[in-house]
């Protein structure tokens, strides 16, 4: 029972640290899914380099921080691969270097807040720097003002096999946590270092059992279906608000192709890759959108009947209309972000359309559209009607003369 419970925690940790190191390639909408008792199935779309990906999902990483062993038996040992002194063990440098290492732990990969890929300020070669959390910073400043004129290594270990990355002199007392790695390391070695020891050590070995590539002909036909609904779901909105509207119709629609155009640029920049999940949430964006200038033309329509100039209805319709337009889509927001923080995979790139759509469509819908009525109407001294379709009043209700029904 008890070997049972830790192989679930194995394997719960190993599955949060393949997440970390595929969100750290930038992988869209990954699948890291349990199966059975000991398998983990993991899915990567797009993913060109496969060997990489294989080698940085499947390495260990696990940092260890160690004092040189540097007694007379030590460096007896190094020399002529003799007897290792109690409490110590050999390890091997980059070079094949033998080094003597004590036993004792300083530090782990646990007290690591964040390791990034650099250059070294005097010999500009590739090396990794490392940021330490507070107890792993205090450690490590104690450890060097007691230790100065001694070695310390910095181990790596893959799999359970140890490698000495790096064996410096500690010249002086080193504090605010930061300690630099550097040896004979390439500047994707550096890179790769870097990524692995942000997103943690896997708490066991894994080993890959089956690899299959799936070509992007199988999804070839649920894309065209995702696309064609967007298209014709943006095709029958222009319609309806053309014919419901007329010219006020015609600027909510060129106000909705613009957010649509909105949406994909944004996208684009941000390198997100467009799914299934992601056109749903496109789809829907559309009729949010939309939703904020029905709002808009029957506010606008609402003030024309109770007797207001066109000018005056369109500028009390916009004004009018934001708070409910604003709280509609803030409340929208608050369940997008919802999504995006607890969701994975494909919940989370539904979310990420989901709250960008909510952003653009609040712009193209309210201000892009009163810049186009504004560039319209606002031209027109004396403007005696709109053509925002039939604006219908009660029976017996007085008609003003400076405002036309009807287009």
């Amino acid at each position: 029972e008890a070997a049972r419970r830790v192989q679930e925690q194995a394997l719960k940790q190993n599955i949060t640290t393949l997440h970390n190191r595929i969100n750290e390639l930038g992988v869209a909408e990954p699948v890291i899914q349990q199966q059975g008792l000991d398998r983990i199935v993991v899915q990567l779309p797009g993913v060109q380099d496969t060997a990489k990906a294989k080698d940085i999902l499947g390495r260990t990483a696990t940092l260890e921080v160690r004092l040189v062993d540097e007694s007379s038996e030590a460096r007896s040992a190094e020399q002529t691969n003799g007897m290792v002194p109690f409490g110590s063990e050999r390890y091997l440098e980059r070079n094949g270097q033998p080094v003597i290492v004590k036993k004792q732990v300083i530090l782990t990969g646990d007290n690591l807040t964040d390791a990034q890929p650099g250059f070294d300020n005097q010999t500009q070669e590739p090396v990794v720097n490392l940021s330490l959390d507070g107890k792993g910073a205090r450690i490590f400043k104690d450890v060097t003002r007691e230790n100065v004129g001694k070695r310390m290594a910095i181990l790596l270990f893959e799999k359970g096999k140890g490698e000495v990355v790096t064996a410096p002199v500690i010249r002086t007392e080193i504090g605010g946590g930061r300690v630099q790695i550097s040896g004979r390391m390439t500047t994707s070695e550096a890179n790769d270092t870097a990524l692995l020891l942000r997103a943690g050590s896997l708490a066991a070995p894994m080993e890959i059992i089956e690899e299959r590539t799936i070509g992007p002909s199988l999804g070839a036909e649920n894309i065209a279906k995702g696309f064609n609904s967007v298209t014709w779901g943006f095709l029958v909105i222009v319609a309806f608000m053309c014919i419901y509207y007329m010219v006020f119709g015609v600027f909510s629609s060129i106000a909705l192709g613009v957010n649509l155009l909105l949406l994909v640029a944004v996208l684009s920049m941000l390198q997100a890759t467009l799914t299934l999940p992601g056109m749903a949430a496109m789809a829907l964006a559309l009729g949010m959108a939309i939703d904020s200038n029905v709002l808009i033309n029957e506010r606008v329509r609402e003030e024309l009947r109770l007797g207001a100039s066109p000018q005056a209805a369109i500028h009390a319709g916009y004004d009018r209309a934001w708070a409910t337009i604003l709280d509609s889509n803030i409340t929208t927001l608050i369940a997008g972000v919802a999504l995006l923080a607890f969701g994975s995979g494909p919940v989370r790139g539904f979310a990420v359309v989901h709250c960008l759509g909510i952003l653009t469509s609040m712009f193209s819908a309210v201000f892009f559209s009163r810049g186009l009525v504004n560039l319209w109407y606002g031209r027109q001294k004396k403007l005696k009607a709109v053509s925002i379709g039939t604006v219908w009043r009660p029976e017996g209700a007085a008609v003003p003369a400076t405002t036309d029904d009807k287009a």
